[in-house]
């Protein structure tokens, strides 16, 4: 790393993905209140994420299929009704 280009409060953060349970050691500036120890025995902040790349669907390949049909039915419906109005007027 580069001398002087890091904030001074730059240091090793335990990430905890509360989705999947995985837990990562990154360098970040993050505040956090807790700490916890890594499997090098050392105690280091820790902060709790709702999504990291282990559980994002993009990471894990994983899609999560929305109910697009619904959607696209009641598009149509609303647009015949529209062009249908026009017509009359």
């Amino acid at each position: 790393m580069k001398k002087d280009i890091h904030p001074n409060n730059y240091r090793t953060v335990i990430f905890h993905d509360n989705s999947s349970g995985e837990r990562f050691l990154v360098g970040s500036t993050i505040q956090a209140e807790k700490t916890e120890k890594w499997t090098d025995g050392k105690e280091y902040p820790i902060t709790f994420v709702d999504v990291s790349s282990a559980s994002h669907p993009f990471y894990t390949g994983q899609e999560k299929v929305m109910d697009i049909a619904g959607r696209v039915e009641r598009f149509k419906a609303r647009a015949s009704k529209a062009t249908s109005r026009t017509k009359k007027a």
